[in-house]
C-alpha cells in the first residue's frame, strides 16, 4: 500500500468518525436533549372523542414534573422523567400514566389507566402552546348560571345540575350527579357551539353545548367513564313548569335504619393495624366516617378539604375516618391507596373495608346508600346524625360552597354538645 493511499484510507476513516459523531449528537439533540420545559397543548382521544388539556412541564431527567388543571386547580404528577427523547408521567394516585416520544418537537404516546389492563391505551399528543387570538363574544349566546337535566339513574336520581360559568365566549362548566361533580369542563365557543373539555389525571370527557332555539341546552358527552350521549339542559323554572323531578337532596339520598344505633367499624389501616369505633382515641369524639374509594374521583376531590378540616378541628374534637373500599387487585399491595394518602397528606386514618361490592355488607346501617363519598356526621354518643352523599367540589361554584357551609355548621353543632349532654339527647330522642 502507497503513503498515498494509507493516508487517504486514514482520511476517510477519520471522516466518518466525525461524521458518526455529528450524527449521533444530532440525534441527541433532537431527541434526549431537547428541552421540554414550558406549556404544551396536549390531548387524549377516546371512543374518538379528542379531549384537548392543558399540560406544562418542569424540570429535566429523572426530576421532570408535569401539572394538568382541574379548571383552575393544579394537578401534579406523583412522579415523572424525560431520557433518550421518552417522556414518562405517573399520576400513581389514579393509576394513570402517559407514555409518549419526542419527534420533531411534538410529543406522541399513550395514555394507561387502570382500565388498559389489557390494550395499549389511548392515544397521546401535545405540541407547544402557541397563544392565540382570543375568540371575539361578538353573537356568543348567554348560557351562564344554572341549569337543569332530566336524568333517571340507578341510583333513584331523576335530575342532574348543570353549573355553567361564562365570560363571553370562554366558558366552564360541571355536571353535578349525587356522587359528585365532572371536575370542571373548559373550553369556548366554536362557530355553532361551545366545546369543553377536562382531564386532570382522571375523568377525561369532552362536552359540546349547543343552545337551542327553544331556550334548553343540547349536550353531547364523550371520552371517558360510562356516561355517554345527549343530554338535554333546562333552567330550572322551566323544568318545574314542564313538571319535571328536581335534582336529588344531598342530605336525605342516604338514611340510616335505626338513629339510635351505634355507628359501628372495625378494619385494619394500610399499615394492618386495626381500628375500631370502640378505641380510645374515638371515646367522646365527634366523627366523620366517609365510605370512600381510591378510584372515585370523587373521592379524590373530597379527600383535599377533609385534609383542611382535619388540621381545623382535630385538636378540637373531631376524628375523621376513613372506610376505604378498594378493587380485589389493589388490596395486596395498595399502591394507589399509598399513593393517595400522600399526595394528598391525609393524616386521619385510612381503613381497608373491603371491596366496593362489600360496601352494603360492611356498612349494614346505610339506607340507599350508593354514593362514592357518603359521608356520615357521627355525634359524641356514638350516633349517626347526618349523612351527606356525595361531594360537590369546587367546579360545583355555589352548590360547593353550600357544602363546605353546611359541612362547617354540622361539625361546630356536633363539637358544641359535651359528651353528657349528647348522652342526654341520645336518651331522649329514644323514648
Amino acid at each position: 500500500m502507497s503513503k498515498f493511499t494509507s493516508r487517504s484510507s486514514r482520511h476517510l476513516l477519520a471522516l466518518l468518525l466525525v461524521l458518526t459523531g455529528l450524527s449521533s449528537f444530532a440525534l441527541a439533540a433532537t431527541n434526549g436533549n431537547e428541552k421540554i420545559e414550558g406549556r404544551w397543548d396536549a390531548s387524549v382521544t377516546i371512543r374518538e372523542a379528542e379531549i384537548p388539556f392543558r399540560l406544562d412541564l418542569s424540570g429535566t431527567g429523572a426530576n421532570v414534573k408535569a401539572t394538568v388543571y382541574n379548571g383552575d386547580v393544579p394537578q401534579t404528577t406523583t412522579n415523572a422523567k424525560f431520557e433518550n427523547g421518552t417522556l414518562v408521567l405517573h399520576f400513581e394516585h389514579y393509576l394513570t400514566k402517559i407514555v409518549a416520544t419526542l419527534k420533531d418537537g411534538k410529543l406522541e404516546g399513550k395514555l394507561q389507566t387502570r382500565q388498559d389492563k389489557d390494550s395499549a391505551g389511548s392515544p397521546f399528543k401535545a405540541e407547544r402552546y402557541v397563544a392565540r387570538p382570543a375568540v371575539a363574544a361578538t353573537n356568543v349566546p348567554s348560557i351562564d348560571g344554572l341549569w337543569e337535566i332530566p336524568y333517571e339513574s340507578q341510583k333513584g336520581e331523576k335530575a342532574w345540575r348543570f353549573i355553567v360559568k361564562q365570560k363571553g365566549a370562554e366558558v366552564s362548566a360541571a355536571i353535578l350527579r349525587v356522587d359528585g361533580d365532572t371536575g370542571s369542563l373548559t373550553g369556548s365557543w366554536k362557530g355553532d357551539k361551545f366545546v369543553l373539555s377536562h382531564f386532570d389525571g382522571s375523568r377525561p370527557l369532552r362536552l359540546e353545548i349547543t343552545p337551542a332555539t327553544d331556550g334548553s341546552l343540547n349536550l353531547l358527552q364523550g371520552g371517558g367513564g360510562p356516561r355517554q350521549g345527549k343530554l338535554v339542559a333546562y333552567r330550572p323554572e322551566v323544568a318545574r313548569a314542564k313538571g319535571l323531578p328536581e335534582p336529588a337532596n344531598f342530605t336525605a339520598h342516604t338514611t340510616v335504619r335505626d338513629p339510635n344505633e351505634v355507628f359501628k367499624f372495625s378494619f385494619p389501616d394500610l399499615d394492618g393495624k386495626l381500628v375500631s369505633n370502640t378505641d380510645a382515641r374515638s371515646k367522646d369524639k365527634v366523627i366523620i366516617a366517609v365510605v370512600t374509594g381510591t378510584w372515585c374521583p370523587n373521592c379524590h376531590d373530597e379527600a383535599q378539604y377533609l385534609v383542611q378540616l382535619d388540621k381545623k378541628y382535630r385538636d378540637k374534637g373531631l376524628e375523621i375516618v376513613a372506610l376505604d373500599f378498594e378493587e380485589p387487585e389493589q388490596q395486596d399491595e395498595l399502591n394507589r391507596a399509598k399513593a393517595f394518602v400522600k399526595k394528598y397528606g391525609v393524616q386521619y386514618p385510612y381503613l381497608l373495608a373491603g371491596a366496593p361490592v362489600e360496601m352494603w355488607e360492611k356498612v349494614p346501617q346505610g339506607v340507599n346508600l350508593n354514593t362514592w363519598p357518603a359521608t356520615f356526621f357521627i355525634g359524641r354518643d356514638g350516633k349517626v346524625k347526618k349523612i351527606h352523599a356525595g361531594f360537590a367540589a369546587p367546579a360545583s361554584g355555589i352548590y360547593h360552597e353550600q357544602l363546605k357551609a353546611d359541612f362547617v355548621a354540622t361539625i361546630e353543632k356536633l363539637l358544641a354538645e359535651r359528651p353528657v349532654e349528647a348522652a342526654a339527647v341520645s336518651k331522649a330522642n329514644s323514648r
